[in-house]
């Protein structure tokens, strides 16, 4: 029995783990283990009835009362008000006949869309579905490769998982109890060196074989008219929405909570300017806020009652020790972290990766020891921002890289799915790449921080 009792959070862990590849809906399977093995440790003595009865309140208390969280509904309204009032639509439209004439101008003005597209919304299939739309047809007409402009407009719309004002970062945030704000700026570096390496490979590869990004011929005259001013009022708007958005976080004005109300102010306004916000679009944004934010907080509820079973079996304690047991030292665990973080990408959403495994490693993050490269301070914002450029990856990488399901979905027959796989590769790499840049140089992530926030 005592044995039973010892590996009894390594069962249900290892549960969770094999239940999540049924196939069946994530927050059902989360709430059914946390059932099997609440009642199990009651029969076993290691909860008491007390404790179990408690867990409503920690859920309305953790997540409906939660004011952290009320960023999250209103980022992704912000984000779907741009979408419907065709603000960000105007902005492609105008780069992509600026930047024609450059060798892979068409990509790199997908690259920079997608970029000012993550300030502005962080709303990952929208993006991925506007701008397949949008730059797909145009792309292959004009003779691009095929797999570069897969890759190219999956990882571009895969940005606003890190930039701020991401949506998981606020998750992130609430999860490990650190200032949100703080995030937010740790976060904004990285995400513009990730955007930059992406624009940088296109450069490279554009001039290594012209044929993959065909530079075009430049507009003609009757097609220039007005095009500096139709970029510029293009340009202006969503830099005036990030402005309001980050600026106020950056600016100590106010709480990324109260930034998120902003943001939404400024959309809309926005899109009363431009003469298209009506009842209909207003109200198919919210319909769709409503549906996405459903979904993410009922898996929520699923992984905070999991969370709640699994520490009161001791599951920190056991994860700490079996950790240390391997005795792989500091650097070996945060290595380790870092690769089971990114094969679950191979496999899961990043809602339900941080979810599960943010509580569980927290702990030992917070354990971690590695002398003057990082201070324990500073420690849990460099690995939250670790996780977020890891976890990216997790919408590109097959076999269920959400991204390529929604650029495949967009796309139709135009894009194999084979195109699409192998279009991501390179850019993966990328991301691998900065990854191991921001765990060699700290700095990157904590400079900005210590700058705005003495």
């Amino acid at each position: 029995m005592e044995f039973l009792i010892d590996i009894l959070p390594g069962l249900m862990f290892g549960t969770l783990v094999i239940t999540l590849f049924s196939g069946l809906p994530v927050a059902i399977m989360l709430m059914g283990v946390t059932l099997i093995f609440g009642v199990i440790a009651l029969a076993m003595g290691e909860m008491r009835f007390v404790q179990m009865t408690l867990l409503p309140t920690r859920i309305y208390g953790g997540i409906i009362q939660n004011p952290v969280l009320v960023a999250a509904p209103m980022f992704i309204f912000m984000g779907l008000i741009l979408e419907k009032t065709r603000i960000a639509e105007d902005l492609l439209n105008s780069l992509q006949r600026v930047m024609r004439v450059v060798p892979g101008g068409l990509a790199l003005a997908v690259i920079l869309m997608g970029t000012i597209l993550a300030a502005a919304t962080g709303i990952i299939g929208a993006s991925v579905v506007m701008l397949t739309v949008i730059a797909i047809p145009t792309m292959l007409d004009k003779g691009y490769s095929p797999t570069l402009a897969a890759g190219t407009v999956a990882s571009a719309g895969t940005l606003g998982i890190l930039i701020p004002p991401s949506v998981m970062l606020v998750f992130m945030g609430d999860l490990l109890g650190i200032n949100l704000a703080k995030l937010f700026i740790a976060a904004f570096m990285p995400g513009m060196i990730l955007a930059g390496a992406y624009l940088v490979y296109i450069v490279i590869i554009s001039a290594i074989n012209p044929k993959v990004a065909p530079k075009l011929p430049p507009l003609a005259p009757e097609e220039r008219e007005g095009l500096l001013l139709e970029t510029f009022i293009a340009l202006i708007l969503p830099l005036l929405l990030i402005t309001a958005v980050l600026g106020s976080i950056l600016g100590g004005i106010a709480t990324p909570t109260e930034a998120s109300g902003v943001g939404v102010a400024a959309a809309l306004l926005l899109g009363f300017v431009r003469g298209r916000i009506s009842w209909t679009s207003i109200n198919e944004a919210m319909d769709g806020s409503v549906k996405t934010l459903a979904m993410l907080f009922f898996i929520f509820v699923g992984a905070t009652g999991f969370s709640y079973v699994f520490r009161g079996i001791g599951g920190e304690d056991f994860i700490i020790n079996a950790a240390h047991g391997l005795n792989l030292g500091d650097w070996g665990l945060l290595a380790m972290m870092m690769l089971m973080i990114f094969l679950m990408g191979f496999f899961f959403d990043w809602i339900e990766i941080i979810l599960i495994i943010m509580p569980i490693f927290a702990p030992l993050v917070m354990g971690l020891d590695l002398g003057d490269h990082v201070s324990s301070k500073d420690m849990i914002y460099w690995f939250a921002v670790l996780v977020a450029v890891n976890l990216q990856t997790s919408f590109l990488t097959p076999p269920f890289g959400f991204a390529l399901f929604y650029l495949k979905g967009a796309a139709g027959n135009r894009l194999k799915m084979s195109e699409i796989y192998k279009g991501i590769i390179p850019f993966v790499l990328v991301q691998i790449a900065v990854l191991g840049a921001l765990v060699a140089w700290p700095e990157i992530i904590l400079s900005l921080p210590r700058m705005l926030l003495k």
